[in-house]
């Protein structure tokens, strides 16, 4: 990943980098990793994520 500095702005960087990081799911998966989960908790955690996913794409429609 790869973010580009103009005319010497850090800030405007930065700000760019977290919003990609953000979007590619980062900060999500450190948050998921930072404590050890059992593979039942971790079973439903993944079951419970397609299940908002579903109710997700069905309140589209």
């Amino acid at each position: 990943m790869k973010v580009i500095v103009h005319d010497n702005q850090i800030e405007k960087a930065i700000r760019d980098l977290k919003r990609k990081l953000t979007k590619e799911g980062f900060f999500s998966e450190i948050k998921e990793r930072r404590f050890y989960d059992k593979p039942s908790v971790q079973k439903k955690k993944k079951q419970a994520k397609a299940a908002k996913r579903r109710r997700k794409r069905m309140k589209r429609y």
